[in-house]
């Protein structure tokens, strides 16, 4: 790093100015210095970094630039002559100028850090939406990843939109044409990248409420201001969701008509036809999150809304991360007409293509036998769970209420009795092992009730009851 005539002219009177401090006197910031000198915050930094090598100054990040000892004049270096100095006598970064730079976050690092928290080994799990090991086609998807990765298709580029026999794969399950489908890299990633697709930033979109928090993260992502309209155990009211799109001009709408994540309810079949309604009326997109349809526990789950659209107001997203493995980051968005071959188009500005090898498991899974055995089997032991964590609400947690049972799904969403503080409850049962979902990050406005969300998915029976149990004890 060489040392410009400018940085080495503010080197020499910070040494001047530090001559006349005691040692251990603050120096004034960044931030300050720059304004005093005319000078930018690198050049400020970099005289610093000069000072801090002599052993002048000592930075301590957070706190800010001290003085530490005393140098002559003459052991400063040359303008011209590259300055060095030994590894422990490097100046502490000050990243003081990047917090200006950057400006305001988009995304609430509350509600994302949250969303994805995981356990140790000795916490108790029933907040992770994933399966746990034991519900997962561990077997079926080693032996895929060994027979695909010997395949030259597994190490070649694919096609950006993604392999045709795998677009025709998930085409099957929406009776769409596989034209009409785009590989992913996961649900999440497909949110995101909807919205930040088909929605310009500072619009808005409309969420059911309560939701998922991953899509409220994925909106400020695209830039996008969230409207919440209410939902009940029938999904979102349409009557709401209309004053919601005459208030505020929305052209994106974003639901899980199919047991919606935290609360499991199912879109009735009234309401799809005057949710869909609205969208044609108003020229809105629903962006539909099916990421829970191969997750069904009691009867089957109702059609995707997708295939009850001729006029391309749906643009449905699928995955096989929760179904199958969290490490299987394949998904599928499914839109027709120009809104469709937008989202093709500009697909190739986020990466080529979702990793080949990756594509050829997915398509291995979900062509073979193993996949309906997979889903069989899953479904049996996630209803167990379930219905081993509802007996125990029923029997441990007094006062709190499950308003739905969900018949999909891998959440329960509890209503706490009055009074609670669910980010308190949520707060003790991390310190006593047991993650659970603090139910306010569920809501984009106030929440009308406490709650919390406990998911059956990623634990064992004797965790869950167990888990539910110490729950309990902190209410």
């Amino acid at each position: 790093m060489s040392i410009n005539n400018r940085a080495a002219d503010i080197s020499e009177l910070l040494k001047q100015q530090a001559a006349l401090m005691r040692v251990g006197d603050k120096l004034p910031s960044v931030r300050q210095l720059s304004k005093t000198y005319g000078a930018s915050p690198v050049t400020i930094t970099q005289a610093i970094s000069t000072l801090s090598g002599l052993g002048v100054v000592r930075a301590e990040p957070g706190r800010g630039t001290f003085v530490a000892g005393r140098v002559e004049s003459n052991e400063l270096p040359h303008p011209e002559q590259p300055f060095t100095s030994s590894r422990n006598h490097l100046a502490e970064p000050d990243y003081a100028w990047q917090s200006s730079t950057l400006g305001r976050s988009r995304v609430d690092a509350v509600r994302a850090g949250r969303l994805h928290s995981q356990s140790t080994s000795g916490h108790v799990q029933l907040s992770w939406g994933y399966l746990a090991p034991e519900l997962q086609p561990f077997d079926e998807l080693r032996t895929l990843g060994v027979r695909c990765a010997k395949s030259h298709r597994a190490w070649t580029m694919a096609p950006p939109m993604g392999l045709p026999e795998l677009r025709r794969a998930f085409a099957g399950q929406l009776s769409a044409e596989p034209e009409d489908m785009l590989i992913m890299p996961g649900g999440q990633q497909s949110l995101v990248f909807a919205m930040r697709t088909l929605a310009d930033p500072g619009s808005t979109l409309i969420t059911e409420s309560p939701s998922y928090p991953g899509a409220a993260i994925a909106a400020q992502s695209a830039g996008l201001n969230l409207a919440a309209v209410q939902a009940d155990e029938h999904g979102i009211i349409p009557a709401k969701l209309a004053d919601a799109l005459e208030r505020t001009h929305a052209k994106l709408i974003y639901l899980q008509p199919c047991y919606a994540n935290p609360s499991g309810a199912i879109l009735s079949p009234e309401r799809r036809v005057e949710v869909l309604a609205l969208a044609k009326r108003y020229g809105a997109f629903i962006i539909e999150d099916d990421w829970a349809r191969n997750l069904s526990l009691d009867g089957n789950a109702p059609p995707p809304l997708f295939t009850q659209d001729p006029d391309g107001h749906v643009v449905s997203i699928a995955t096989l991360t929760k179904p199958a493995a969290p490490g299987l980051r394949v998904g599928a968005i499914a839109a027709r007409g120009p809104a469709g071959e937008r989202l093709r188009t500009a697909r190739i500005a986020d990466d080529m293509c979702v990793p080949p090898l990756t594509q050829e498991i997915a398509l291995g899974l979900l062509t073979s036998s193993a996949w309906p055995r997979h889903v069989t089997r899953l479904r049996a032991g996630l209803l167990e769970r379930r219905d081993a964590m509802v007996e125990e609400i029923h029997t441990s947690m007094t006062g709190a209420k499950v308003p739905n049972i969900p018949t999909g799904g891998i959440h329960l969403w509890v209503k706490l009795p009055e009074g609670s503080n669910s980010t308190a409850l949520t707060t003790a049962a991390h310190q006593a092992g047991v993650l659970i979902g603090d139910g306010k990050q569920y809501f984009v406005d106030e929440p009308p009730a406490p709650f919390i969300r406990l998911s059956f998915s990623a634990a064992s029976i004797p965790q869950i009851r167990a888990g539910v149990q110490r729950v309990a004890g902190l209410l």
